[in-house]
């Protein structure tokens, strides 16, 4: 009989007391909280807790709510310590009749959309992306509800909450994206540089990290 192996990757930390399942794998610098119950692989980074195990953040990133963020510049951009990522401040224009929110082409959308996806119904205990892009850029707005997105250049984390629809969030190429914390009623639009394609996925985090040392 053989028994299924489960992987501890280098920098992990187990709580006391924690379950989990043969078979899995627990990423680099993953920490699993005392008591927890892991019943699906724990990505790089993650902080997990609970019964089953979700994630409740990330190691060492720097929390960028809407009400914490510095003001933004006249073009209603603020600068990240992650290189080409952009949060953006999008007009809204309310009145009796309701509200109204755009985005122009150059102005505040720095390039032509060739798709978009609506990310939605997400289980509040879900993740999504888990992946970076080498030449695709994305452009992210929740339009209803709220969620977080976590970004890694290799270097430094990131975490945006997104919370109206007059919020944007600019992820180049190169830069690792996870969405998570989902409301219940919440609906991320994405508009993306370019159509669909495999090849431009990076879904391994060890692998982006090489990537991103021989790209210095």
């Amino acid at each position: 009989c053989e028994y299924l192996k489960t992987y501890i990757c280098e920098g992990a930390s187990i709580g006391a007391n924690a379950t989990i399942l043969p078979g899995l794998k627990i990423g680099k610098n993953a920490m699993i909280g005392a008591g927890a119950v892991v019943t699906r692989d724990v990505p790089p980074n993650a902080i997990v807790i609970g019964n089953p195990a979700f994630i409740k953040g990330y190691a060492n990133t720097e929390n960028r709510k809407a009400d914490q963020i510095v003001q933004p510049n006249s073009s209603g951009v603020v600068q990240s310590s992650i290189k080409g990522v952009r949060y953006k401040t999008l007009p809204v224009i309310s009145d009796l009749r309701g509200s109204l929110s755009f985005a122009e082409i150059n102005q505040h959308l720095p390039f032509i959309p060739k798709r978009y996806f609506l990310v939605y119904d997400v289980p509040s205990q879900d993740v999504r992306g888990e992946h970076a892009h080498k030449e695709l850029s994305q452009f992210l707005i929740c339009v209803k509800g709220s969620c977080a997105v976590m970004l890694d250049d290799g270097q430094a984390r990131e975490e945006y909450t997104l919370t109206s629809p007059g919020q944007a969030l600019l992820i180049p190429p190169m830069v690792w994206g996870v969405q998570y914390k989902y409301s219940s009623d919440a609906v991320l639009l994405v508009l993306a540089s370019d159509v669909y394609k495999e090849s431009d996925y990076i879904r391994d985090y060890g692998q982006f990290l090489n990537l991103c040392i021989k790209d210095q």
